[in-house]
This record gives C-alpha cells, structure tokens and sequence, in this order.
C-alpha cells in the first residue's frame, strides 16, 4: 500500500452512509445500528442515505458528495462498493468499505478486514486521526457514452456470458439459476474471437475466459488475476485461451488459489491501457452488468482515498 503523504486528510461534513439490507442474504443486517454508532463515535454527523433500488443508491451517493459529505461509508457487498464508488472516484472525499455481502473483493484486496465490525473500526480509527490512503480504480469507457469506475475486475469472457444468461432467467431462483446458467453456457462453449490492444499494440486472440483486473480477485474470491496490485498504476490482463469443457471445468477450481495462470492455455499481460473488443459479450465489473464491447480501459493511479 502506498504511503500516506502530507495531502491526505478527510475533508469536514458529515459521514454519509449508503447500507444494503439485502448484501448477503440479509445475514449482517441486524449489524447496521451498530455499525452506524461506532462512525458517529469518530465525532462526525453520520447521515444514512435512503435507496430502495441500485440506481437511486448511485444517484443518492452523487447527492451526498455534491452536498458536502466529508466521507462516504458503503455497507455491503461488491455491488453496493461499485454504486458508491462513482460518486467518489476522482474527489477528495475518502470512502470506507464494509463488507457485508456474498462478495466483498475489493474491501479485503485493499486491506480491510473481511468482518464487518473490524472493518467499521478500522474506517472509525481513520476517520478520527483524518487519515486517508491513496488506492488505484480502472476507469472504463466506450464509444459515445459515460465513463465508469471499478475497484476489483472486469469479466468479458465465459464469466460474464454465464451472468447475462442467469439474469435473463426467470427460473430457478436464487443460487440455483447460476448452477443452471452454467451448465446451459458449458453446452455452448466456444471461444471467441478478442481484439486486444495493450498501450497501442493490438493483438487477435481466440479465448473463452478474458479478465481485466485493477485487484487481483472477483466472485467471493476467486483470484482471476492473482498478481493484481491495486497501488501498482498498472491493470493486469489473464486470458484463457481455447479451452474445451472438460479442461475449463479441471481449470476453474485453480482461480481461487491463482494457480490457474501457470497452464499453458492462460496469457497474462500488464498495461495502463486495455482496448477490448468481440462480438457479442456484455462485460461484468465487480458483478455488476457494465458496457456491451468494446470497450476500453484505463488505470488511473491514487483515484480513490480510502479509510484506512
């Protein structure tokens, strides 16, 4: 992590939070009112910002930032980090994560503990001393539209194709559909024909897996891109070539160890800039549904302030 300079400091306002109730199955919910009073005893005004859907959360943080929050707090999981963090990449305002959900990467690549109250205290501590430390987003953008910011990783390959067809499924629900995605998606497997352009210098390649990582790990932890340093000005690249189902499937469980990089068929590469484009692949950051391809990809050094 990088060192805290002499400019590092938590702007005056109050702290606002934006809480999920629905971030892991509701099993930290009960925590919030707890949570919420170890922030007001940093010597802040916490404010909880009200959202009933991901939209008005977004716009909701946005509101909070323009009206003068020293401190954004999101309590949740990856999904409910990435709402946040477009209000607050590229400001002085420093946000704290509190992983609350089925996948918090981008909290625990960064540092913070993966309990809930931990991480509160931790954000608490930072927020007393007015500390905060500089930590790397990826911005992503497109032809004729707005940019975005994520934390963790951008899947363009089977990953994301599983997620585009489990949420046009309307059944089975809950977990169930995935399982179900990923089976219908195996049947189809082919790879895909990418352009991908590393700092200017284009390349063709034939893949079934394809992520861009500004951390290391996406899903709850699997290690997509194992070597990802969110500090390091730079996105790291993994691609899995032409697998058939059976090797994916052998492959797949190596992603949470980071092994999976050491087959022949996988590529990694290093860039600040990542041009990526293919035929028919919407792309997933930090799980949420992001751009249809192509797309491009920029590292942007100490973009976001952390409480840490």
């Amino acid at each position: 992590m990088l060192a805290v300079t002499a400019h590092d400091h938590v702007p005056p306002g109050p702290v606002a939070v934006l809480a999920n109730p629905t971030a892991g199955r509701g099993r930290h919910r009960g925590l919030l009112p707890r949570i919420l009073e170890r922030l007001g005893g940093a010597g802040r005004p916490v404010e909880l910002l009200t959202a009933r859907t991901p939209v008005e959360a977004e716009a909701a943080c946005h509101a909070a930032v323009a009206g003068g929050a020293g401190a954004l707090v999101a309590v949740g999981g990856d999904g409910t980090v990435h709402r946040a963090v477009q209000a607050v990449a590229g400001t002085a305002v420093p946000f704290g994560p509190v992983p609350a959900g089925t996948g918090n990467d981008f909290a625990v690549e960064t540092g913070f503990p993966a309990d809930p109250l931990a991480a509160v205290e931790t954000i608490a501590a930072a927020l007393a001393a007015g500390r905060s430390r500089p930590v790397d987003l990826a911005r992503l953008s497109r032809p004729g539209g707005d940019d975005r910011w994520y934390g963790a990783v951008l899947a363009a390959g089977f990953d994301a194709i599983v997620n585009e067809r489990a949420n046009r499924m309307r059944w089975p629900r809950g977990p169930r559909r995935y399982d179900l995605a990923i089976l219908v998606e195996l049947a189809r497997l082919r790879p895909r024909r990418y352009r991908l352009t590393l700092d200017g210098v284009p390349q063709e390649v034939d893949a079934v897996l394809v992520a861009v990582g500004n951390a290391a790990s996406y899903g709850g932890g699997m290690r997509i891109c194992p070597d990802a340093d969110p500090t390091d000005g730079l996105l790291d690249v993994v691609v899995g070539g032409r697998f058939d189902r059976r090797t994916l499937m052998r492959v797949k469980p190596r992603i949470y160890q980071g092994t999976h990089v050491t087959h022949p068929l996988v590529r990694a590469y290093r860039a600040r800039t990542v041009e990526l484009a293919a035929e028919g692949i919407t792309t997933y950051v930090d799980g949420e549904r992001s751009f249809d391809l192509p797309v491009t990809v920029s590292a942007v050094p100490s973009a976001l302030r952390l409480l840490r």
